[in-house]
């Protein structure tokens, strides 16, 4: 059975396998500890949907509870451990998860989130275990060490998205970014032969493990691929861990890349960063200015993702092709054909604007399990699905993003859907109506301003107060930034806001 840290752990069982910023762990320890997790959820009665949720800060542990899952035929679910113990209960009720995992960081509100979803099992690592759950190491030696079976079928991650009506959506991990193969023994021989970074060696995991890029490059570790696991993102650090552990090859989003350019030169000239062959960067579109510096410092390593977590990549360019189509997110990948369409659903010719969608081959197109209405508001015809955004190709295929027709808004490389926070801050005595939009921010892309219309406007709310507000019901990552008195967000006789018109002001003079 291929499952190359055993095979590593046989041949190099003292070569380091995993490493964060806690401590660093051989092929050998590894292995054991995969073999235990794997077998010991086997042992355990996951449910028809199999599932197991991962609600922890980045770290060896989060790795291992994610790829033991996927050995043991599981579908592991990454929660954001930014959420509040209420908005991760909901993901694991809704998600029908039957094992929790939780760090340090996490635990007080895992208890919690465990409690009102009615989980019974909840495993913690880290020294503040609550009589609730049990120790990591102490569950670990309820599974054998031997190999698990190697025909176990393997089952997606099953990620959420948030919901344009306050509640996230469960989405499985698409075809495009899961190896497939109908036993676990295939599905880690596809990755292994087919992922793109196996060949550049020590893997840098630089983003939370709850979003789809470094989740996806964590799974290089059960492909053989020494991983780097950094806790959180720290520009310096970032060149300092490159250069230490030579890493080849990580997934960014351009927030990270503005931050490490913000460097001083002479802090950038300390570090050899010429290991790095490949960098993946998605999240959200690169500015051209950003983008061609990163070239000019570490050469052109840089490969465009672009698409999201529902359908995985539905465009990519190299460095040589986006310098030759600067601003470009690149072409279309099979099983995608990109299609600009107008008002009417018309494709629309080279060079002009509209909204852009994407026609898939094998007619699947963007699937919420748990949400049939959303699935089919995706798309326009089955299979032709669009991501809520506005662009146009060029003669030569390469597509270029202008706008967002959605609500949504990216805040290094977050998606943020402002209904959320409308929704809570609506709730506030002192509010008459609301609306929120994103806005440039320099760092992060954009960032989540909210329009106030006040109920007295003689006595308009402190601002300050109701960013408070805000933070009490939802993460902190979903409230504004910023707070804006207004006399009205301009709702027309249908009760509809115009988020484009109420943006266009702060937006004038950006790229």
């Amino acid at each position: 059975m291929p499952i190359f840290s055993a095979e590593l752990a046989a041949t190099e069982p003292d070569a380091i396998a995993l490493r964060d910023p806690y401590r660093s762990m051989v092929w050998a320890e590894v292995d054991e500890i995969l073999n235990r997790c794997a077998n010991r959820l086997l042992s355990t009665d996951l449910g028809e949907k199999g599932r197991i949720a991962v609600f922890a800060e980045n770290a060896n542990e989060t790795a291992l509870a994610h790829l033991g899952g996927l050995i043991g035929g599981a579908s592991t679910v990454p929660v954001n451990f930014h959420l509040t113990a209420s908005e991760a209960a909901y993901i694991l009720s809704d998600s029908e998860a039957k094992v929790v995992f939780a760090g340090p960081e996490t635990v007080e509100r895992a208890v919690e989130a465990a409690a009102e979803a009615g989980v019974e099992e909840l495993v913690v690592w880290g020294d503040n275990v609550p009589d609730s759950a049990i120790a990591w190491s102490q569950w670990l030696l309820g599974g054998d060490n031997s190999n698990p079976p190697e025909d176990t079928a393997p089952r997606p991650n099953l990620l959420y998205t948030s919901g344009t009506t306050g509640l996230p959506k469960g989405t499985e991990l698409p075809p495009t970014m899961f190896a497939g193969g109908d036993t676990v023994a295939e599905h880690l021989h596809n990755l292994k032969t087919t992922n793109s970074f196996v060949p550049f060696g020590t893997h840098l995991v630089v983003g939370p493990m709850y979003h789809t890029g470094p989740l996806s490059g964590m799974r290089l570790l059960v492909a053989g691929v020494p991983s780097v696991i950094l806790a959180k993102f720290d520009a310096e650090n970032t060149l300092r861990t490159i250069q230490e552990n030579r890493t080849g090859s990580a997934v960014m989003v351009p927030t990270h890349f503005v931050r490490l350019l913000a460097l001083p030169d002479e802090v950038k000239a300390k570090y050899d960063v010429s290991s790095m062959q490949l960098v993946a960067h998605t999240g959200a579109k690169c500015p051209v200015d950003i983008k061609r510096a990163m070239i000019e410092w570490w050469g052109p390593v840089f490969r465009d993702a672009y698409g999201a977590s529902e359908v995985g990549t539905t465009c990519t360019i190299s460095s040589e092709e986006w310098l030759e189509n600067p601003g470009s997110v690149g072409k279309a990948v099979p099983p995608f054909t990109a299609l600009v369409l107008d008002d009417e659903d018309n494709e629309v010719p080279a060079g002009t604007e509209g909204r852009l969608y994407f026609e898939d081959a094998t007619g699947r197109g963007v699937v919420y399990p748990n949400d049939p209405e959303k699935s089919a508001a995706a798309h326009v015809r089955p299979g032709v699905f669009t991501l809520g955004e506005i662009g146009y190709m060029n003669e030569a295929g390469y597509v270029f993003i202008t706008d967002r027709f959605s609500d949504m808004i990216l805040s290094g490389g977050v998606n943020i859907y402002p209904a959320e926070a409308e929704h809570v801050i609506q709730e506030h005595p002192a509010v008459a109506d609301v609306a929120c939009i994103g806005i440039p921010h320099p760092e992060m892309g954009e960032e989540l301003k909210a329009l106030v219309v006040p109920e007295d406007p003689a006595n308009p709310p402190d601002p300050a107060e109701l960013i408070a507000y805000c933070r009490d019901g939802l993460s902190s990552y979903k409230c504004p930034r910023s707070v804006e008195i207004v006399d009205t967000v301009g709702r027309n006789t249908m009760g509809k806001v115009n988020k484009k018109k109420l943006r266009a002001p702060y937006w004038e003079g950006q790229q």
